[in-house]
This record gives C-alpha cells, structure tokens and sequence, in this order.
C-alpha cells in the first residue's frame, strides 16, 4: 500500500511519462515492474488500490500481447525484448478469489508479497478501515477530536467534504505514527464514528489456507512484506529486523518453502533506509521491491528494484500512461 489522493496519483502518472521520454535514450532492453493490490468490484475506492477484473483481463491480454512476460525472481540479464513482470502488494482475498483466476486464463506469471500478520486477520489494514470510518454518508458528530500529545487536533465533520479533508489529513499521521500510536488514533476514530461495522467481505484478507492455494499455482510466487506493514524508516534496527526476518521466518513455515523475495511497505526510498536494505542482504532475500517508478536494466540495485503502480482503466489507459517507459 502507499500514499493516496488524486494529487499523488496525477504526480504518479507524470512521473511516469518523464521516465518514458528518459527510456528512449537508453539502450538495451529493460524490465517494467507492475504493482497491483487489488482486483475487485468495491463500493469505494479512494486509496486507488482495485482494478475492476474486466479492466485487469484487459490490461494482462494487453501485457502479453506486447512484451516479453518474465518472473520477479528471474535472471533478467538475457532478456529477448522488452520485458514487464507483474507484482500484488498486501495480501487481499481477492487476490485469490478474482486475480488468480485471471491470470491462470491469460497465462502470466505474477508475484505476491505478504504482510504475514494479514494471514488469517479478520481486521482490515488501517488504510481500509480509515476509509471506512470516516467516508459513510452520514450520521456523524459535527466534529473529530484527536487526543494525543503531540497531536491535538479539531476537524469539522459534520459533512462529507469536511470529512474527506479529515481523510486526507489523517492518512498521512496515520502513516507516520508508531504502531502502538496508531492504535490509539484508530480506537478514537472508531469511538467518534459510532457502529460502522465492516461486513468483513469488502476487505477481507487471505486466509492461511487460501494462501497455500494461492501459492500452489504455478503462474505465482510469493514474496515477504514485513509482519505488520510498517513504515521501515521509521523504526529501530531491532524493530526492522523483527519485520523483515520474521515475515520471512513466518511465510517459510507456512508454505514450506523459501522466502527469497521482499516487498517494502509503501515502498518511497524515504519508507525505508540503508539498514533496510542491508536486513534483507542479511536475510538473503534475492531481490527487494520499492515503489518509485523506473526501469530496471544492467546496474539497478537488485534489493532496490522500482515499480510502477497500475491503476484501474482499459488496456489502452495503461498503454497511454507507458508508452515510452517500454522500449520493444
């Protein structure tokens, strides 16, 4: 998951397009990771994370009409033509349920990077549950108290755009905050949103069997992602190295097989650090993936590995948004 809001994604797209017109004067043929969350129908959809599967059928028949399909695990130093690799961040049921389908129909590889404490939670991550507190249409108090030094704030929530900013403010404190932090700002969320239960389908997440299924296909790898989704930089060495062996130790013994590939949370080079990096050397992790755009070619840093993240529109949107970034 990384940050939101129609800003970023604007930014996202342009940064994209500046990538693509620097692409044309590389030489040799390069890989595009693709990141996806989601693929799914939801009621709502501010994070930007799900693509409808209509539009990901599209996208995958588009992908492998056009470039050279490789793993994220694979020797890319040989490659035939320009070549993408599809990726999943988090650990969504949907994944299973709508994307796998998808993908073994279409016939292309794809990784999944698990936040291992996601496995079998019947909470949402904070990101949904956010969304879901604060955007229901009506029936809130006039106003949001946050109570915590030293943040000690007032919004007006009485309608739907005050609480929109009230999102839009508190996505990125909620990113930042320490875990036992967050906690305590969601309980009061929670507390000032009143009885907004989750029907737990919406947002549910991969069960422990449903993972094994999920990892049993041979068109799937799955890949590490941390225990609890924190932001890296913002914790100890003890802290991140807690993270990051532990989802590995945890996956390992779930699925019975190495863990050799590592997702950051939110994944921007300021989510993690140089010790970031230097855990997942120690935790032999082959390969790392981040999430700011570029291409990967002879040179790039194989635990620092960019991604574009894809969102939801036709073969031709994301063609558009690319064209350039890929060179055949």
């Amino acid at each position: 998951m990384r940050r939101v809001g129609l800003d970023g994604l604007r930014l996202g797209w342009a940064r994209a397009r500046n990538i693509g017109n620097l692409a044309r004067k590389i030489a040799g043929k390069v890989v595009v990771v693709l990141c996806y969350h989601r693929v799914a129908r939801v009621p709502s959809d501010i994070n930007a994370l799900a693509v409808t599967p209509e539009n990901f059928r599209d996208q995958l028949n588009y992908l492998k009409n056009n470039f050279q399909l490789v793993r994220f695990e694979d020797d890319w130093t040989d490659l035939e033509r320009t070549a993408v690799a599809v990726t999943f961040d988090d650990g969504y049921a949907d994944n299973l349920q709508v994307a796998l389908p998808i993908i073994e129909e279409v016939g292309v590889p794809a990784t999944f990077f698990i936040s291992s404490a996601a496995v079998g939670n019947d909470r949402e991550f904070w990101w949904d549950e956010l969304e879901r507190l604060t955007l229901d249409v009506s029936g809130y108090p006039n106003e949001f108290r946050l109570q915590d030094t030293p943040q000690q704030r007032i919004w007006p929530t009485a309608t739907f755009v005050d609480r929109l900013a009230l999102f839009r403010q508190l996505h990125p404190l909620l990113l930042q905050a320490g875990a036992e932090q967050r906690v305590r700002w969601l309980e009061q969320i929670r507390v000032w949103a009143g009885e907004r239960k989750s029907t737990g389908v919406d947002n549910r997440l991969l069960t422990a069997a449903e993972l094994r299924a999920l990892a049993a296909s041979p068109w799937v790898s799955i890949g590490a992602h941390t225990i609890s989704h924190p932001r890296l930089a913002g914790l100890s060495e003890a802290e991140q190295r807690r993270e990051i062996f532990g989802c590995k130790e945890q996956l390992e013994a779930l699925l019975g097989r190495e863990m050799v590939l590592f997702s950051y949370p939110y994944g921007k080079k300021s989510d993690y650090s140089p010790t970031s990096v230097r855990l997942c050397r120690e935790a032999g992790f082959h390969k790392a993936a981040a999430a700011f755009p570029g291409l990967v070619r002879r040179g790039t840093d194989p635990l620092q590995i960019p991604r574009h993240f894809v969102y939801n529109g036709e073969a031709r949107t994301l063609a558009n948004y690319f064209q350039g970034c890929w060179i055949r």
